[in-house]
């Protein structure tokens, strides 16, 4: 699924975090970004028409964009940038919606199904363990199908949710990418993320941006870092 891009010898993967009102761990992922992916690495924010010139990913940041108005992610999808975001995945580029990313994507139509409010109606913040579905992608090479791995969770609203074709359809294709072990909030099927159907557009409701250094409690965040530099640079 997706095609391999050179981004061009050396050099790293070109990045574009997109900052909204109320995003909160766009630091987390321009960090892992710069420290794993190329240090130019840089902010757009949301109110601009379009994206820097040679960006390779999109990383959509987990946080509460527009304070969660209307619905999860309903606002943002629907901010200047997401024409250019948009734009950038018909392409062939690469997009990561992490958290409210995740569901800013389902909202623009850049992903199948929505993201309700967990089953029990708490917010859940805490490492979770996953099992990796499909590790022919372009974001998840690095890792084993069927590898266990850990990340953390954070959210109020990451309860999957999609219609029986499109589901039938996410699980039939190998769309389903990474799965919770333990379903940590109602998700159908145990989603934790999944993939678009030309493999360049990955959202998922853990962080993998918080592991990706041993203080912070898991490395297994920087295999999808990995994956992805090995995908786009040659």
């Amino acid at each position: 699924m997706g095609t391999r891009r050179n981004a061009g010898s050396g050099r790293g993967v070109n990045v574009a975090v997109i900052q909204f009102p109320g995003s909160n761990c766009d630091a987390d992922a321009l960090h892992a970004a710069q420290a794993l992916l190329d240090p130019a690495s840089r902010f757009v924010w949301h109110s601009e028409a379009g994206l820097p010139s040679g960006t390779d990913l999109v990383f959509l940041p987990g946080g509460f964009s527009y304070g969660d108005h209307l619905r999860s992610g309903a606002v943002a999808a629907r901010s200047p940038i997401m024409q250019a975001v948009k734009a950038h995945a018909e392409r062939g580029g690469y997009v990561l919606g992490v958290c409210n990313g995740f569901q800013v994507l389902t909202e623009a139509g850049l992903l199948p199904g929505a993201l309700s409010r967990n089953r029990e109606l708490h917010f859940l913040c805490r490492p979770v363990h996953l099992r990796v579905e499909n590790a022919q992608t372009a974001f998840t090479s690095a890792y084993k199908a069927g590898q266990t791995i850990e990340i953390p969770i954070a959210h109020g609203e990451g309860n999957y949710y999609a219609d029986a074709e499109p589901l039938a359809r996410l699980e039939g294709e190998g769309q389903v990418v990474f799965r919770y072990l333990d379903n940590p909030n109602g998700s159908l099927n145990d989603i934790a993320g999944i993939i678009s159907e030309r493999g360049n557009v990955l959202g998922m409701m853990p962080h993998p941006e918080r592991a990706v250094e041993a203080l912070l409690g898991s490395e297994d965040g920087q295999g999808l870092f990995r994956s992805l530099k090995g995908a786009l640079v040659k």
